[in-house]
C-alpha cells in the first residue's frame, strides 16, 4: 500500500484567525475550511489547522518542512515582520546533521523546523 500524503492537525492556540493569517503570510494558501478547521497548502506540504489551544500540547509539538533555501525563507519572515506583527519566534539558521534550519515557534507555541536538505 503506497502512502499519499501525511497531513497533521496542528493547534491554532487562542487564536484560530490570527493564526490562519499567519501561515498565509508563511506562504500557504487555504485549500478548505470548516468551522474549527482549516486545510492549508503549499508545493504538495500541506496541514489541518484545528482551533485548538492547549499550550501544553503545542509547545511540545513539531513538525519539519523541507524548503529550497533556508536563509532566504528566514529572510522572507523576517522582512515581513512576521515576529513584531504575530508575536512568533524566529532562530538563527544553524547546520543540523540532517540540513541547514531555522526554527519558527507559531501563535500557539509549535516550534516548525524549516530545513534545507
Amino acid at each position: 500500500m503506497k502512502f499519499l500524503s501525511l497531513q497533521p492537525f496542528v493547534p491554532s492556540g487562542s487564536d484560530f484567525t490570527r493564526s490562519s493569517e499567519l501561515f498565509q503570510e508563511l506562504g500557504f494558501s487555504i485549500s478548505f475550511e470548516a468551522p474549527g478547521y482549516a486545510g492549508f497548502e503549499k508545493d504538495g506540504c500541506g496541514f489541518i489547522l484545528q482551533e485548538y489551544d492547549m499550550p501544553a500540547f503545542a509547545e511540545n509539538f513539531m513538525l519539519t518542512v523541507t524548503v529550497e533555501d533556508v536563509q532566504a525563507f528566514r529572510e522572507m519572515v523576517i522582512s515581513k515582520e512576521l515576529p513584531e506583527r504575530f508575536g512568533i519566534k524566529v532562530g538563527a539558521v544553524t547546520n543540523q546533521p540532517y540540513g541547514k534550519e531555522v526554527n519558527v515557534i507559531d501563535i500557539a507555541g509549535v516550534c516548525w523546523h524549516f530545513v534545507e536538505d
